[in-house]
């Protein structure tokens, strides 16, 4: 059983410390992402969105709309900067539409 810290400690430090001690960012960042792709991007393209799967610092994203995943083509840096900046770090360096 783990020592006790009798110091008080915010619930925000806590659950910081716990995913770090367990190594619980990767995973959390997977849920990250798709929660933002679904913010961000809004109803329209989340309709045509069949999956969303992040490996390493690549985005995957699979839609049924081979119009919208053209244009979206256009803007994958600006989607990635987006992306990274809802997140608050870092996460995605390339972004793949299929």
């Amino acid at each position: 059983m783990p020592k006790r810290h009798n110091e008080h400690i915010s619930i925000k430090d806590a659950l910081k410390e716990f995913v770090e001690t367990n190594k619980l960012d990767k995973g959390l960042d997977k849920v990250n992402v798709a929660d933002a792709w679904a913010k961000l991007m809004g109803n329209g393209v989340n309709n045509y969105t069949t999956a969303i799967r992040l490996e390493r610092d690549t985005l995957h994203i699979q839609l049924s709309s081979s119009v919208l995943r053209e244009e979206l083509s256009y803007g994958k840096q600006k989607i990635i900067s987006m992306l990274n900046e809802e997140l608050g770090k870092d996460i995605v360096k390339k972004l793949i539409l299929r």
